[in-house]
């Protein structure tokens, strides 16, 4: 089932998309859901058509928790080997953009670039999950943009402010909640041009090993996400390209990018 957050006539609600086709094409509908869907809900019956809304980040969570160099291609093209442990960081709240938004170019960056990942959305408050259990936390997946100033990356040691300004963190359209992420195709576009393919099937550590290795230092909790890592290919991003990040299953996110002002 694909679950969408939107907004219309100033109310913010969740609902299950139907029907096939892009989301401008009119052919897509939402099904209201009543409450939230992390738990057990029922379908409204109240429908609307998905072009009539505006698509909001499908959660909006309390952390997300990013996976660096999980891909060994991009470890490689990154200067670097693949780490022992994985390298784990944080994306602000703020940071959060859904398909459609802007992503605006940073002041303090001459290099930003896309990087194009499979996100994980939980479903459930859960800690030092055991591998048996961890499709038992996962609520979906959706598509995510790990956007980054490459050029702050490198002078600082930290990527706080590399990947964590505001709009960095591009998650969408909605998440799919029956997918299997173990081999899914991964592809990024800037302007129609594919800079990006990959499988998830290459991760170096799985969506069981990852949720593993993160609960057993923080408690995760309903909405949030995890960042498993971009394929090779990353490039530049420029004011006024637009960048879609495509996930076998799931679906397409879109963003532009605007300078910031």
């Amino acid at each position: 089932m694909r679950i969408a957050r939107f907004s219309i006539d100033g109310n913010v609600a969740f609902g299950a998309v139907e029907g096939e086709g892009a989301i401008d094409s009119g052919d897509l509908v939402l099904d209201i859901i009543k409450g939230i869907p992390y738990t057990d809900f029922e379908l409204s019956g109240t429908k609307v058509p998905l072009k009539k809304v505006r698509l909001l980040p499908p959660v909006l969570p309390n952390k997300v928790v990013a996976v660096g160099r999980n891909y060994a291609e991009h470890a490689a093209e990154m200067g670097g080997e693949v780490p022992d442990a994985p390298i784990t960081f944080f994306k602000p709240t703020t940071s959060v953009i859904g398909s459609g938004d802007a992503i605006e170019y940073p002041s303090f960056s001459e290099e930003l670039h896309h990087e194009a990942e499979l996100a994980v959305v939980i479903g459930r408050m859960c800690r030092e999950v055991p591998r048996e259990r961890v499709k038992d936390v996962v609520f979906g997946y959706t598509c995510a943009n790990d956007v980054t100033a490459r050029d702050v990356q490198r002078r600082e040691s930290q990527w706080a402010r590399a990947k964590g300004f505001d709009t960095s963190c591009p998650l969408g359209p909605w998440v799919e909640t029956e997918v299997d992420p173990g081999n899914l195709a991964v592809q990024a576009t800037v302007n129609g041009e594919q800079r990006q393919l990959g499988r998830t099937s290459d991760m170096v550590r799985s969506v069981e090993d990852l949720v593993v290795h993160i609960t057993q230092a923080m408690t995760l909790l309903p909405g949030d996400v995890i960042l498993t890592g971009t394929p090779a290919g990353v490039g530049p991003l420029h004011v006024g390209d637009e960048v879609a990040v495509t996930i076998e299953g799931i679906g397409t996110l879109t963003n532009k990018v605007i300078k910031r002002g």
